[in-house]
Formats: C-alpha cells, structure tokens, sequence
C-alpha cells in the first residue's frame, strides 16, 4: 500500500515535509523549495559528482555509476564499452609549460569530449591525466571508432596556452562487454585499463581494444 506520515492513504493533498511510503522498500520526502534552495540542492549535487577543474563526473561518481551501467547492460542483454584515455606524457607538458598550462589542456579536453558524446554517454575524469567514458549499447566496432574519433580530435586540435603552441596526444584502451573474461563492472576497467597500458607500450597516441568476445544471445 501507500502511506502518508505513517497512515496508509487512497488520496491525499501533499504538505512540505510529508513522507512517503510506497511498498515496503521506497521512502519519499516531500519538500517545496523556493528558487534560492533548489539552486542550493543543484550546488551541492553537482559539488559531489563533478570534478571542479574539467566539469566532468569525477571519480568516486563513475565508480559509484559503472556497476548500474554494466547491471543494465547485462539485463537488457546488450553490449556496454568502456575507454580508459590518458594525454601522452602529461608531465613534461607540466614541466615544459607550466602546471597553468597542463590545467588548461585538461580543461580543454574535457571539454572538447563532453560536446561531441551523445546524451547516453557517461564521461569522468578518473585522475590525474586520465578519463574514463561508458558508451551505453556500444558494440566494440563502434566503441573503437569512437575511441579513434576522440583520438584523431585531440591530436589536430590546436592547444594554445599563453601564445604557446602545446602538442597534446591521447592513447586509448579500450573494453566491451560481452567477453569470456569480463563479468563485472571491476573487470571492464581492468580490461580497458589493460589495453589502454599496452597502447602505451607501443608508441603512445594510440587506440587498442581486446580481441575476446562472445557472441549476444
């Protein structure tokens, strides 16, 4: 049933602060706030799942995402991609440019990614240098050419800090699920992860996928 401040209800004129009971299991406040508050609440939210510098989730938030994004997919029995991105030795650009300057290309991807993803997409910024972008029902042909998409932007995007001319490059890793070895959310960062330190290994401002799958049912 439905219950209102304790009292089970067919009908009933909501007052701030009433609460909600639907079931056994859901709990809903109900709050009216004035335009200053809900500016507040929105601060606050975004405070909490926004890295300050690029705008993107952070994080502690993707972490808190990625085991819904993977139970959705493997529910709905379609496939989820995730692309583990690292700027290729960000600390010389650091040490040749200036920490101002490294804030500035971080921004400047950032946000560069978030205008071209589609709605669906869920893009974070995982640390230091490095991002992290759920593509919701990507299969792994078109999470690479994503991937590549990203890649090839970066690399003719003209990064100018202070008059100086910054060469930026990007490599990517990048995992899908289904496969054989991936049954968690954990193991698609491990796979990206993965891929994304052997597209390191061969040169930088690459894109490398996993070669295991299988098959939708």
């Amino acid at each position: 049933g439905t219950f209102c401040n304790g009292e089970r209800i067919d009908t009933h004129v909501l007052q701030d602060g009433d609460r909600i009971q639907i079931g056994t299991t859901t709990i809903i406040k109900f709050s009216l706030q004035d335009s200053l508050e809900e500016d507040f609440q929105r601060h606050q939210y975004e405070s909490a799942t926004r890295d300050p510098l690029t705008n993107c989730y952070n994080k502690s938030y993707f972490l808190e995402r990625l085991p819904s994004e993977f139970a959705f997919a493997k529910r709905h029995d379609k496939p989820v991609s995730l692309a583990m991105m690292d700027i290729d030795r960000f600390k010389k650009i650091n040490d040749s440019h200036g920490h101002l300057a490294g804030d500035f290309v971080l921004r400047k991807i950032g946000s560069m990614l978030q205008e071209r993803l589609r709605a669906d997409d869920f893009l974070a910024r995982y640390g230091g240098e490095e991002f992290a972008l759920i593509l919701r029902e990507s299969p792994k042909q078109n999470a690479l050419q994503t991937a590549e998409r990203i890649r090839k932007l970066v690399e003719t995007t003209p990064f100018r800090h202070e008059g100086k001319r910054i060469a930026v490059t990007i490599s990517i890793g990048v995992a899908t699920w289904p496969a054989q070895h991936i049954d968690s959310g954990e193991d698609l960062v491990k796979a990206a992860d993965a891929n994304l330190y052997s597209a390191k290994r061969r040169g930088r401002n690459k894109v490398v996928g996993q070669k295991e799958k299988r098959v939708l049912k």
